[in-house]
């Protein structure tokens, strides 16, 4: 199977309690970052791929070292494609390309991408990137992106998958925070999207 996240913002305590930009309701930032690896857990397997689309860790004050990244994300079940954030730097994933192991023959824990990816689903196209893009016209495509935090693209082909973004409310099903995104919740939300 395949998923979708981003902006998990692991160590960031700034982002702590209710605020605009990116609520969340934990007491410490070791509460956060276990909620986010449970919900993941409970959802992914080894043999699943998660793609992360920026932002994994932050610390404002003080930025979590590399160790403490890798620490946290080899508790995160399955193959994370990693596209980086405006708070990811080049070191961390050279760091984690350093420390990359199997998770079966010919599969490593991580792969990276400077930019972005592209796949398709359900014969569309999903065009994943951090930031998220005006794509004008478009037939069968969606941008899945992150960056924006609670905020949200007024267009259907842009979903935001990040932990935070509005556009979980959406889902018929409340999902536990830090929950990656299902394939069928993408087009779930992006049916609901197209509604307004």
């Amino acid at each position: 199977m395949q998923y979708f996240t981003a902006d998990t913002h692991f160590f960031h305590e700034q982002l702590l309690g209710n605020n605009d930009f990116a609520p969340r309701l934990f007491d410490s930032v070791e509460e956060m970052n276990q909620a986010i690896i449970t919900a993941w857990n409970r959802r992914v397997t080894d043999r699943d791929i998660v793609y992360h689309l920026g932002d994994i860790a932050m610390r404002p004050s003080n930025y979590p070292g590399n160790d403490e990244v890798l620490e946290v994300l080899q508790q995160l079940n399955g193959q994370l494609i990693l596209i980086k954030g405006n708070h990811d730097n080049r070191a961390l994933f050279k760091f984690l390309a350093k420390h990359n192991s199997m998770i079966a023959p010919g599969r490593p824990k991580f792969q990276f991408h400077d930019v972005g990816v592209l796949i398709k689903a359900n014969h569309f196209q999903f065009f994943m990137t951090h930031y998220p893009l005006m794509m004008g016209i478009v037939k069968q495509t969606m941008n899945l992106h992150g960056h924006i935090h609670h905020s949200s693209v007024p267009l259907a082909e842009n979903i935001n998958v990040g932990v935070d973004a509005p556009e979980l409310d959406l889902l018929a099903h409340k999902l536990p925070f830090g929950t990656p995104l299902s394939v069928a919740e993408i087009f779930e939300i992006y049916t609901k999207k197209r509604r307004y």
